[in-house]
């Protein structure tokens, strides 16, 4: 038992991460660190509009200052050991500039960049690092891409409008459950994000999140697969290349997660087996609730209160955090597309290819297929770009007047359930619907179907 805590001890080190950051050419910029704190963090200097004099807590992973009413819990799995290498304390080296790692590997052509995007909770910029190695940099980018929000609103879609609605609309099932269940559970356990340093937060977005488990491997592991598996028999292709793809997928995104300084080894593997038991258990009971979303006269209340439900569940779990809103986020879209899916059913609309003429064959690429794809795809995006930033105008500034939430600043505001809730659910709610019915009966209209 003590070799297995000490094996969970080492798959969480922030060191490894680091390690694995260092060989694959990502180097700390940042030439002002002050001193370790036991539990892993590190006292910062930040400027701030209010009080710049004010220290940070850094590592643990935060690496920001949490504004005030926001509470943090900071936990770390039983048994953690006291060496501060193994809980996440800073080291003592630092490492300017340009400096390469003493025992590393001489660097090529390095350029020094900062994360990407502010974090989403603090607006923290983040610090500088150096990039030795672009290909990596843009290929581990590509792969976190790969579980954010601009993929999700491209990718499901593309698949809806131009391959098999059937295969979308379950894939979405999926991804809803799988999502929820894996925000939940970091809201639980209250893990930290890796320590900073000795770890490079090459991306800063999700940084105010809790880290255990990674919602990314479980969406990496989870989309690609659940597509594999849906896709299998219904259409014809070498199912060889169908497991490679989805696999290379999968270690792309859990990859990606280390190397952007997000989670820890740990994180990825429990997200990668977390997502494999939730497939395990879902994927077979898939035709049974797709059956009654389509068919059943209780379906559209209980779409809607079951993932209200579920919503104002997750909410309880911890203060104010992202999690909570991607949580709602991700229950109004399942929402949405679950009433669209009953609507169509009920009016004849997009109706599933009979069995007979299974399994459907990939037609051949051309100009015109692709160009039609594109226009679909580009026309379609349009329209649930311009949905969201209609409810978005309407949806805060009624749930501030209704529950007498002062509306001035939004962020503040959102950090009320009374407004984040109702404001994610019915944005994304209506983006879902809107992929499944509005755009359909758009194309339908210009005859782009």
């Amino acid at each position: 038992m003590e070799k297995v805590r000490e094996l969970l001890r080492h798959l969480q080190d922030p060191h490894l991460v680091a390690r694995f950051q260092h060989v694959c050419g990502v180097r700390s910029g940042a030439a002002d660190r002050a001193h370790s704190l036991n539990n892993g963090a590190c006292m910062q200097r930040v400027s701030d509009s209010g009080d710049s004099d004010a220290p940070a807590v850094t590592g643990s992973g935060e690496g920001q200052k949490v504004p005030a009413g926001v509470r943090r819990k900071v936990a770390e799995p039983r048994g953690a050991s006291e060496d501060p290498r193994q809980n996440g304390a800073a080291v003592s080296e630092v490492i300017s500039a340009g400096e390469p790692l003493h025992g590393a590997p001489a660097a090529g052509r390095s350029s020094t960049v900062k994360p990407l995007r502010k974090n989403s909770l603090t607006g923290d910029a983040g610090q500088e690092f150096l990039i030795q190695n672009r290909f990596l940099y843009y290929l581990f980018t590509f792969g976190t891409e790969l579980g954010n929000e601009s993929f999700y609103i491209t990718f499901f879609p593309f698949i809806m409008w131009n391959v098999d609605a059937f295969v979308s609309r379950r894939l979405i099932m999926v991804w809803v459950w799988v999502m929820f269940l894996g925000q939940c559970t970091k809201d639980l356990l209250g893990w930290s994000r890796p320590a900073s340093p000795p770890v490079v937060k090459v991306e800063m977005f999700y940084n105010s999140e809790y880290s255990m488990p990674s919602t990314h491997a479980m969406s990496g592991t989870a989309i690609p697969f659940s597509l594999f598996f849906m896709t299998y028999g219904r259409w014809e292709y070498p199912s060889t290349l169908g497991f490679c793809l989805a696999l290379c997928w999968c270690l792309l995104v859990c990859s990606s997660r280390i190397y952007m300084g997000m989670h820890s080894v740990l994180d990825v593997i429990a997200g990668f087996l977390y997502s494999v038991l939730i497939l395990l258990l879902f994927l077979p009971a898939l035709d049974t609730l797709d059956g009654f979303n389509l068919t059943s006269r209780l379906a559209p209340p209980v779409i809607v209160a079951l993932h209200l439900g579920l919503g104002a569940f997750s909410f309880t779990l911890d203060a104010w955090s992202t999690s909570r809103g991607d949580t709602a986020q991700i229950l109004g879209s399942g929402a949405g597309v679950a009433l669209a899916s009953h609507v169509n059913h009920r009016l004849g609309l997009m109706a599933d290819h009979p069995a007979e003429r299974l399994p459907l064959a990939v037609p051949a690429l051309s100009a015109g297929l692709v160009g039609g794809a594109l226009l679909r795809l580009a026309l379609g995006v349009l329209v649930l770009v311009a949905t969201r930033a209609l409810m978005k105008a309407v949806t805060i500034p009624l749930a501030c007047r209704a529950f007498g939430v002062p509306g001035g600043d939004v962020r503040k505001a959102r950090q009320h359930v009374e407004v984040e809730l109702p404001y994610r659910y019915l944005v994304y709610g209506t983006m879902g619907f809107n992929v499944l019915f509005l755009v359909p009966l758009l194309f339908r209209y210009l005859q782009l179907s």
